[in-house]
């Protein structure tokens, strides 16, 4: 199993994908990338990267014609991936 597949699941899976809106999900090779729906911030993409310290350094960007980060937050445990992505989002990742 990847990394990617690992976190996709630990954020939900297609229940997350559904929830939120999100599409395009792409294997980084250390993590996982994705497009965002429309949100409480202009980020439309979420980029989840694996750090050496096994926990997930996850960043809000927002990417067209330059690329500007909106948010970072780093040092994340797996169970805490959808609370951060509510937070920052605003988009609630399950019922």
């Amino acid at each position: 199993m990847t990394v990617a597949h690992t976190i996709f699941n630990q954020l939900g899976g297609n229940r997350f994908a559904f929830m939120t809106g999100s599409k395009n999900f792409t294997n980084t090779g250390k993590g996982l990338q994705f497009r965002l729906s429309r949100n409480k911030t202009v980020a439309n993409f979420c980029i989840i990267k694996l750090n050496g310290s096994d926990l997930y350094d996850v960043e809000f960007v927002r990417a067209g014609k330059s690329y500007k980060e909106v948010s970072t937050v780093n040092g994340v445990y797996a169970d805490q991936l959808q609370a951060v992505f509510t937070q920052v989002t605003g988009l609630y990742t399950k019922f």
